[in-house]
């Protein structure tokens, strides 16, 4: 086998399929680096960094919710209208109640919950579809938040501002960046190093193939070079900004969600209802406890991107999250995840998130109007799910086919398309 065969079957956990599943990857790095040239260096200027994370972070934690919610096989339109309705019900009772900042938060998050269970309900047990109770959701709540706040702008106290608009604090000695952007670096990067060799460890106990060194240390030193050129942008930036906290609790949400859906059995449950709900639910998962968590989790989510909104606007507002579900759902499926339901990844969704998020903030660097930003959106979220139907449909890779494949008991693991499969048959799968 030549080097690169060998990089390619081994980079990335042992097949060219699962290699394939980074596309979306590239994808970014190369938009990111075209709108770095045409920007004259602008996209990665820490300040922009700075600002993509803050301004964005509310959508990425919305298409972490909407993931599974279209994993299980729904769909959700209420999420900007519950954002909105949380976030005016906050600022109220901090207004009117003078209700601490941080007893505030649990309060949304409390609403957020009420009102999940309140459609998961009609869901799960009642049977009405996901997309007419949330397009009902979507209208109630909306109405609500214009009720509650008679249309008006209401704002919230300075403390409350720090989820959305707060950065890592300065400490310790002036080095000339943030020193805890620094660290937060650091500790990522002393993760990525502890995962590669951990898994080698695991890989030889169990006396299986272990992936020769020179590939560990490319499979280590491109995150590192990654997470050290981020960690020195976002801690270099003006004085008394840096990684935002905004940042840190999507982070946080990504690492939490990423290990349930992959590793606990109700993150399986999730997949298997999406999959097929009839041979789920005669394996003994519980359909209705599944789809009504699901629903009620996205509104908990949702209450939280709203209040982080709220927090950087510095105020609530009656236009708030207006069209956020759309910027939700379309993350999810420039992500990879599949229409009908049954895959897709939290990883994938973040990726899918961020591509949507530099091409909004590329277009807008280059001067190009909101009139024409929103259509080329649409036409690459059309492009980006019709190109991966058209490849699947030919039999090559398809980003949705790829990641289905692992969820697939009759699918042998190497194959990576029909043709191959049916060549891949009688041969062992290799351990990924």
């Amino acid at each position: 086998m030549s080097r690169v065969k060998e990089l390619q079957k081994s980079l990335f956990g042992g097949t060219t399929s699962n290699a394939r599943q980074f596309g979306m990857i590239f994808t970014l790095v190369a938009i990111v680096l075209l709108f770095q040239i045409l920007t004259d260096g602008l996209t990665l200027n820490p300040g922009n960094l700075i600002s993509l994370v803050s301004q964005y972070s509310y959508i990425l934690i919305l298409a972490i919710g909407m993931l599974m919610v279209i994993v299980a096989g729904h769909i959700d339109l209420s999420v900007g209208s519950i954002a909105a309705f949380v976030g005016i019900v906050v600022a109220k009772v901090m207004q009117e109640y003078s209700v601490p900042w941080f007893v505030a938060i649990l309060i949304g998050l409390v609403v957020g919950a009420l009102i999940g269970a309140w459609q998961g309900f009609w869901v799960a047990y009642v049977g009405v579809p996901a997309f007419i109770v949330t397009l009902a959701g979507m209208l109630l709540f909306r109405g609500g938040n214009q009720y509650i706040g008679n249309a008006d702008t209401i704002p919230v106290p300075e403390g409350f501002r720090t989820i959305g608009a707060g950065f890592l604090p300065e400490v310790g000695p002036n080095t000339g960046y943030n020193n805890l952007t620094l660290l937060l670096g650091l500790v990522i990067c002393v993760a990525v190093v502890v995962r590669e060799w951990r898994g080698r460890r695991t890989r030889r106990e169990m006396q299986a193939e272990v992936a020769p060194m020179w590939i560990s240390v490319i499979r280590i030193a491109i995150p590192l070079v990654v997470v050290v050129f981020a960690s020195l942008q976002f801690a270099g930036g003006r004085v008394g900004t840096s990684f935002p906290i905004s940042g840190i609790i999507l982070g946080v949400l990504v690492v939490i969600y990423g290990f349930v859906t992959r590793n606990t059995a109700g993150g399986r449950h999730i997949y298997a209802v999406g999959g097929n709900a009839r041979a789920a639910e005669l394996s003994g998962v519980k359909l209705k406890r599944v789809n009504f968590l699901v629903m009620m989790n996205m509104s908990v989510l949702a209450a939280l991107a709203g209040m982080i909104f709220v927090a950087r606007s510095a105020a609530s507002g009656p236009q708030d999250g207006i069209g956020w579900e759309l910027d939700a759902i379309a993350a999810v499926f420039v992500g990879g995840a599949a229409v009908s339901g049954g895959l897709g990844t939290i990883s994938g969704s973040i990726v899918g998130g961020l591509v949507m998020a530099v091409l909004n903030n590329g277009l807008q660097l280059m001067g190009v109007g909101s009139d024409r930003v929103q259509i080329i959106k649409g036409v690459v979220l059309l492009l980006a799910v019709a190109f991966d139907a058209y490849n699947k449909k030919q039999g090559r890779f398809s980003v949705i086919d790829s990641l289905m494949r692992p969820f697939r008991r009759d699918t042998p693991t190497g194959a990576e398309s029909p043709a191959e499969a049916g060549q891949e048959r009688g041969k062992s799968p290799v351990a990924g």
